[in-house]
Protein backbone atom coordinates (compact mmCIF):
# COMPACT_ATOMS: atom_id res chain seq x y z
CA UNK A 1 0.00 0.00 0.00
CA UNK A 2 1.64 3.58 -1.25
CA UNK A 3 1.13 6.34 0.75
CA UNK A 4 -1.22 8.23 -0.99
CA UNK A 5 -3.68 4.61 -0.73
CA UNK A 6 -2.86 4.47 3.13
CA UNK A 7 -4.10 8.11 3.70
CA UNK A 8 -6.99 7.45 1.78
CA UNK A 9 -7.94 4.34 3.73
CA UNK A 10 -7.56 6.45 7.13
CA UNK A 11 -9.69 9.08 5.71
CA UNK A 12 -12.21 6.73 5.03
CA UNK A 13 -12.19 4.57 7.64
CA UNK A 14 -12.15 7.98 9.90
CA UNK A 15 -15.25 9.27 8.07
CA UNK A 16 -16.94 6.11 8.21
CA UNK A 17 -16.41 4.48 11.86
CA UNK A 18 -15.82 7.71 13.50
CA UNK A 19 -12.57 6.48 15.28
CA UNK A 20 -10.04 9.01 17.35
CA UNK A 21 -7.42 10.37 15.33
CA UNK A 22 -5.38 8.89 18.13
CA UNK A 23 -6.53 5.50 17.42
CA UNK A 24 -6.14 5.86 13.70
CA UNK A 25 -2.50 6.88 13.89
CA UNK A 26 -2.02 3.93 16.75
CA UNK A 27 -3.44 1.81 14.34
CA UNK A 28 -1.81 2.76 11.43
CA UNK A 29 1.65 3.54 13.00
CA UNK A 30 0.77 7.08 11.47
CA UNK A 31 1.04 10.39 13.99
CA UNK A 32 -2.45 11.29 15.15
CA UNK A 33 -1.49 15.10 14.00
CA UNK A 34 -0.85 13.48 10.64
CA UNK A 35 -3.98 11.67 10.32
CA UNK A 36 -6.17 15.19 11.91
CA UNK A 37 -4.34 17.22 8.91
CA UNK A 38 -5.08 14.69 6.01
CA UNK A 39 -8.48 14.79 7.16
CA UNK A 40 -9.11 18.71 7.59
CA UNK A 41 -7.58 18.71 3.94
CA UNK A 42 -9.85 16.36 2.58
CA UNK A 43 -12.63 17.91 4.23
CA UNK A 44 -11.84 21.31 3.37
CA UNK A 45 -11.10 20.42 -0.46
CA UNK A 46 -14.73 18.68 -0.76
CA UNK A 47 -16.17 22.02 0.72
CA UNK A 48 -14.54 24.08 -1.30
CA UNK A 49 -15.64 21.95 -4.53
CA UNK A 50 -18.81 21.79 -3.00
CA UNK A 51 -18.94 24.96 -2.93
CA UNK A 52 -17.62 25.95 -6.05
CA UNK A 53 -21.21 23.86 -7.72
CA UNK A 54 -23.06 25.52 -5.74
CA UNK A 55 -21.85 29.13 -6.56
CA UNK A 56 -21.29 28.18 -10.29
CA UNK A 57 -25.20 26.99 -10.40
CA UNK A 58 -26.48 29.59 -9.01
CA UNK A 59 -24.45 31.75 -11.41
CA UNK A 60 -25.68 30.08 -14.04
CA UNK A 61 -29.54 30.32 -13.20
CA UNK A 62 -28.93 34.00 -12.77
CA UNK A 63 -27.65 34.20 -16.25
CA UNK A 64 -30.51 32.40 -17.84
CA UNK A 65 -33.08 34.30 -16.16
CA UNK A 66 -31.56 37.54 -16.89
CA UNK A 67 -32.54 38.71 -20.37
CA UNK A 68 -36.03 37.70 -19.74
CA UNK A 69 -35.76 39.74 -16.20
CA UNK A 70 -34.28 42.77 -18.66
CA UNK A 71 -36.62 42.69 -21.35
CA UNK A 72 -39.76 42.07 -18.88
CA UNK A 73 -38.26 45.20 -17.13
CA UNK A 74 -37.77 47.21 -19.98
CA UNK A 75 -41.31 46.45 -21.06
CA UNK A 76 -42.89 47.73 -17.95
CA UNK A 77 -40.77 50.87 -18.47
CA UNK A 78 -42.28 51.41 -21.50
CA UNK A 79 -46.11 51.13 -19.97
CA UNK A 80 -44.59 53.67 -17.04
CA UNK A 81 -43.76 55.74 -19.66
CA UNK A 82 -46.88 56.00 -21.34
CA UNK A 83 -48.84 56.21 -18.47
CA UNK A 84 -47.38 59.23 -17.14
CA UNK A 85 -47.30 60.59 -20.94
CA UNK A 86 -51.37 59.83 -20.53
CA UNK A 87 -51.98 61.18 -16.83
CA UNK A 88 -49.30 64.51 -18.17
CA UNK A 89 -51.35 65.02 -21.13
CA UNK A 90 -54.53 64.83 -19.10
CA UNK A 91 -53.72 67.48 -16.62
CA UNK A 92 -53.07 69.74 -19.46
CA UNK A 93 -56.10 69.36 -20.82
CA UNK A 94 -57.95 69.35 -17.72
CA UNK A 95 -55.57 73.08 -16.63
CA UNK A 96 -57.22 74.20 -20.11
CA UNK A 97 -60.25 73.69 -20.14
CA UNK A 98 -61.33 74.62 -16.57
CA UNK A 99 -58.84 77.32 -15.90
CA UNK A 100 -57.69 75.91 -12.98
CA UNK A 101 -54.21 75.24 -11.95
CA UNK A 102 -54.04 71.11 -11.13
CA UNK A 103 -50.34 70.22 -10.84
CA UNK A 104 -48.94 70.99 -7.46
CA UNK A 105 -46.71 73.58 -7.15
CA UNK A 106 -43.03 73.18 -5.96
CA UNK A 107 -41.53 73.44 -2.31
CA UNK A 108 -45.58 73.62 -1.22
CA UNK A 109 -46.39 71.33 1.73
Amino acid sequence: MNHIQLKESIIAEYLSTGLSFRKLGSKYGVNFRNVHRWVMQYQGRMNKSAINKRTKAIADLAKEALPTDVKQLQSELRKARLLNEVLTEVINIAEEELGLPIRKKSGTK
